[in-house]
């Protein structure tokens, strides 16, 4: 009787731990779901008029304390291979504006930003955490889907942009 709680308990426990801990996966030829979303110059940004080899595309939010780790590495990742056909798109997922721009003159972006404030694009995406990126080909294939932010974790990312890039 006193595991009779054990096995449901343990099973949600599993759905809103396990995203957090595993791994980035490489993800089994899913190709990624188009989006137009506004950009913070008053433009769009659509994934289908992208012309680039390798596209990052992150969902952030100002409240997301790894987010704040995660935009230097992602601007000098920009640094490094934006020259070599890497389009990073930063999606932000604030129910409004003003936070996010705070943000960002806290974390400049070289990259593109982009508002999603109902998550619809999110949704399509099935992000589950903050913040989570995504590195598609030049078919718009996921090569990568990685949940959260670990430094520790970034080489490998980088690597996969790098190879994707020489390609």
């Amino acid at each position: 009787m006193r595991f009779r709680f054990a096995i449901p308990l343990l099973s949600m426990l599993a759905v809103v731990v396990l995203p957090f801990a595993l791994p980035a996966t490489a993800a089994t030829s899913t190709q990624a779901p188009a989006f137009r979303l506004p950009d913070r110059d008053g433009g769009t940004v659509a994934l289908d008029s992208l012309a680039a080899k390798v596209v990052l595309i992150d969902f952030w939010a100002s409240w997301c304390e790894p987010c704040r780790k995660s935009f230097p590495w992602l601007s000098s990742l920009y640094q490094r291979y934006g020259s070599k056909g890497l389009v990073i798109v930063a999606i932000n997922l604030d129910k409004s504006r003003e936070p996010a721009e705070s943000f960002l003159s806290k974390y400049p972006a070289p990259f593109r930003v982009a508002f999603d404030p109902a998550g619809k694009t999110a949704e399509q995406f099935h992000v589950r955490a903050m913040p989570t990126s995504f590195v598609l080909d030049d078919h718009r294939t996921i090569l990568l889907t990685h949940p959260g932010f670990d430094p520790k974790k970034t080489d490998a990312i980088e690597t996969l942009v790098r190879e994707a890039c020489e390609k």
